[in-house]
C-alpha cells in the first residue's frame, strides 16, 4: 500500500463556523433558516447546535491542480477524488465536479477522466468507452476516477493497490489518513506537511500529537517525524539525502527492529528504545 493524501485543509467544517445550542447565535441563525430559507428539514430544532460547511470552487481546484502536478511529476497512474458528493451534492458534489473540471480545462492530453470515459459510454458504448481508456493507460496518461467515500474506505483494505494519489476534502482526508496510517504500522509512521504550492511556502510535521504519557521515557517512534523530513527534504529537492533516510529506515525495519508500537507487530520484532533506533538509522546511513 503506497497513497499519497492531498487534503483540503483550510475549509469544510474545520473551518469552525459553529453555534452551540442555546446561544442566541444559534437561535437567530435557526430564525435565518426556517423563515428565510424556508428550511422545514430540522427534526429537533429547540436543541440543535449548527455548523456551516463552505466548500469552494478555488479551493477545490487548487488542492486537485496540486494532487495532478504531483501525480504528473512522480509518474503515479491516478488520481483519485473521494467525496461525498451523493449525499452532499452542492458541497461535496461540487468537489467532485470542480475536480474533474481542472483536470479536463488545464491538463488536456496528460490525464483521462473517468466522466469523459462517462460521456464515451453515452454516445459510443462500451466498447468504446474501455478502448479509450485503455488507450490513454498506454500512453501514459493519469487516470483521474471518483469513488464515494465510506465505499473508498472499504476498499483501501481489500484492493489499496488500485489507488495511488488521492484528493479530498477536510474531514474525509482525516479519517483517510488515520486508516492508511494504521495499514502501515500506526500514526507513529504517517509524515505530513501542509504545503501552499503557488508560494512555496511549506510546514512539515508529524500526523500525530504529542504523547505526554510517554513523554521523557525514551519509548516514543520517531518515524512519522523523520518522514516528514523526508519530505521537506524532497520539497527542497534534496533528493538524495531524503532517499538516505528512507533506505535505512528500510532496512531497519526489515531486520524487525523498531520502536515498541512497531516492533510489537512484527515476527521476531526486537524493541528498541528512541535513542537505540536513531542510533541505529545512523549505523546504517553510514555503512551506505
Amino acid at each position: 500500500m503506497h497513497m499519497t493524501i492531498f487534503r483540503e485543509n483550510t475549509e469544510d467544517i474545520y473551518a469552525g463556523i459553529e453555534w452551540k445550542t442555546g446561544t442566541p447565535e444559534a437561535a437567530k441563525f435557526l430564525h435565518f433558516l426556517t423563515t428565510e430559507m424556508g428550511v422545514k428539514n430540522i427534526r429537533f430544532p429547540d436543541t440543535s447546535s449548527f455548523g456551516v460547511k463552505p466548500v469552494s470552487e478555488e479551493g477545490t481546484k487548487r488542492l486537485v491542480r496540486a494532487a495532478i502536478l504531483y501525480a504528473l511529476e512522480h509518474r503515479q497512474p491516478d488520481v483519485t477524488l473521494v467525496h461525498k458528493g451523493n449525499i452532499m451534492k452542492f458541497t461535496e458534489g461540487g468537489f467532485k465536479q470542480w475536480g474533474y473540471d481542472v483536470a479536463e480545462e488545464e491538463f488536456a492530453g496528460q490525464v483521462f477522466t473517468m466522466r469523459e470515459y462517462g460521456r464515451i459510454l453515452s454516445s459510443g458504448g462500451k466498447e468504446k468507452a474501455e478502448q479509450s481508456l485503455n488507450n490513454a493507460i498506454a500512453d501514459g496518461m493519469v487516470i483521474i476516477k471518483d469513488v464515494i467515500a465510506d465505499a473508498f474506505l472499504q476498499n483501501t483494505l481489500l484492493k489499496p493497490a488500485d489507488y495511488s494519489v488521492i484528493a479530498t476534502l477536510n474531514l474525509n482526508g482525516d479519517y483517510i489518513s488515520d486508516q492508511l496510517a494504521a495499514m502501515v504500522g500506526g500514526i507513529g509512521i504517517a509524515p505530513g506537511a501542509n504545503i501552499n504550492y503557488q508560494t512555496g511556502h511549506a510546514i512539515f510535521e508529524a500526523t500525530h500529537g504529542t504523547a505526554p504519557g510517554i513523554a521523557g521515557q525514551d519509548k516514543a517512534n520517531p518515524s512519522s517525524l523523520l518522514l516528514s523530513s523526508v519530505m521537506m527534504l524532497e520539497h527542497l529537492n534534496w533528493k538524495e539525502a531524503a532517499g538516505l533516510i528512507t533506505a535505512s529506515m528500510e532496512t531497519c525495519f526489515s531486520r524487525g527492529k523498531a520502536t515498541y508500537d512497531l516492533a510489537r507487530l512484527m515476527p521476531r520484532g526486537e524493541i528498541l528504545s528512541t535513542s537505540e533506533f536513531t542510533s541505529e538509522l545512523i549505523t546504517i546511513i553510514n555503512n551506505y
